[in-house]
């Protein structure tokens, strides 16, 4: 519906009270959404490697099972933003992929089961199915949500999602690591999977319903694809996006290169419980949840671009840090400082996005993001594969040995050095999208999360000190 501007507040009342209403529906339902997916996350897709590791998945394998879903993923967006000029109905797209990704679950977890010779084939290609119905919501959902926010309120919206993610992504990790522990050493450990994989496909079963009471009373998906990828790539979208684009692209790749194989680092190296890998992946989503929502007002007031240069100098450091120590206690505490650092990297990327094109452009500008930062996932994936079968795990340099549990801290430090050669690089290249707030550079950092309440609170404890 389109509301078309009036002399008479009679005539525009009752149609602004209901694009309000419609609104106020919609963004709850993002938030419920969320929640849906938080339990998906941490009771399924975070375990899909471990799942694959169960079954005996090589290297490759797990660098296969990262990388292909998301090139599948991200032609699912393509054909979604396609869909959107013939049938602009964003609600029963996102219906769809939903419910087709809530009934992923039952092959991937049974064929494997029944044909264990093709295991960790069958869970890619589960894992492809899966990861397809949900990049075919992607444009459609992101575009619907962001109508009904103002340019200034998605960084606090979006964190207050991520929030709710991230908060029940950690107890479903946590129970799903327990449930997981209880069968580790059975001859039926797939029971286990069994269980946290349907808790996975019915919590999306929920998202779904929670959709049935949104309506899309904008044009936007109307005015979708007048222009297609090609036009809108030379024609609409800036010169800076085109830099943002190879920056994330090419982030996604260094992040790759590591990211499939801290699995097989702590469950086969490091020998750990299901328990303790279940806690590190929940220590990070700990780190997420206590910052995103001081990213997102940190993102709304100084920009998205102020966001990423931060946070884009400080995730280098993070896979380096796995040459110091094995220590459990340590490893957690890497991973929380990795949670803190990538929900505000990751916060802005996806804000960033909204704020440099236009409404009507935004399902192109997503599934051009996400097609360019799949093509990175890929190719990093399958290089730290390559560098897993390359690199020694010993190395002896002026007198100095180092020997970690195997090559896989190397992997990790180089993936840290590429990611610090793309953020000196690249980030200096492209600007800031709206009107911010200015600053120096020393006040910037006191905004940061973390680091404003604990200076905060030395400056009030230190004169109680000196009494």
């Amino acid at each position: 519906m389109q509301l078309i501007p009036s002399e008479d507040p009679q005539e525009t009342s009752p149609s602004s009270s209901r694009a309000q209403s419609a609104g106020e529906r919609g963004l709850r339902y993002g938030l419920r959404d969320g929640a849906c997916q938080a339990v998906t996350q941490g009771s399924g897709e975070q375990f899909l490697s471990a799942f694959a590791l169960l079954l005996h998945a090589s290297p490759f394998q797990l660098s296969v099972l990262s990388a292909l879903p998301q090139l599948i993923g991200t032609g699912a967006q393509l054909v979604s933003v396609k869909l959107l000029h013939w049938f602009p109905n964003r609600k029963a797209l996102i219906s769809a992929g939903t419910v087709g990704q809530a009934f992923v679950w039952i092959p991937i977890v049974l064929l494997p089961l029944l044909l264990p010779q093709w295991g960790p084939w069958l869970v890619v290609g589960g894992a492809a199915a899966y990861f397809a119905c949900a990049q075919f919501t992607t444009p459609a959902w992101n575009s619907l949500i962001a109508d009904w926010l103002d340019q200034h309120e998605r960084g606090a919206y979006f964190a207050r999602r991520a929030q709710i993610i991230a908060s029940l992504s950690f107890f479903a990790l946590c129970g799903a690591g327990w449930v997981l522990s209880l069968w580790q050493h059975s001859p039926t450990a797939w029971w286990g999977f069994v269980l946290i994989f349907a808790l996975a496909g019915s919590a999306r079963i929920l998202s779904a319903w929670a959709l049935s009471s949104v309506q899309d009373v904008h044009l936007t998906a109307h005015r979708e694809a007048q222009q297609g990828f090609r036009g809108f790539f030379r024609q609409s979208a800036t010169k800076d996006f085109h830099r943002f684009l190879l920056f994330s692209g090419l982030m996604h790749a260094s992040v790759l290169i590591a990211g499939p194989f801290f699995v097989l680092y702590m469950l086969q190296d490091l020998h750990q419980s299901y328990f303790g890998y279940g806690g590190w992946l929940a220590a990070g989503l700990l780190g997420q949840l206590l910052t995103l929502q001081a990213w997102g007002q940190f993102g709304d007031r100084f920009g998205n671009k102020a966001l990423l240069s931060i946070t884009g100098f400080t995730v280098p450091i993070l896979p380096m840090l796995y040459l110091v120590s094995t220590n459990l206690g340590f490893l957690l505490a890497v991973n929380f400082l990795g949670g803190v650092i990538w929900a505000g990297l990751a916060l802005g990327l996806q804000n960033y996005v909204f704020d440099s094109v236009r409404p009507e452009d935004r399902a192109k500008a997503i599934a051009l993001y996400s097609t360019v930062n799949a093509v990175g996932w890929s190719v990093g994936a399958l290089l730290g594969s390559w560098l897993v079968d390359r690199l020694p795990a010993r190395i002896e340099w002026a007198g100095v040995v180092l020997q970690p549990a195997s090559n896989l801290p190397f992997v990790f430090f180089l993936s840290g050095v590429l990611r610090l050669l793309v953020s000196s690089s690249l980030l200096g290249t492209f600007h800031e999208a709206r009107q911010v707030e200015r600053v120096r550079r020393q006040e910037l950092l006191w905004e940061l999360p973390l680091v404003k309440p604990v200076a905060q609170f030395l400056v009030w404890t230190l004169p109680k000190s000196n009494r």
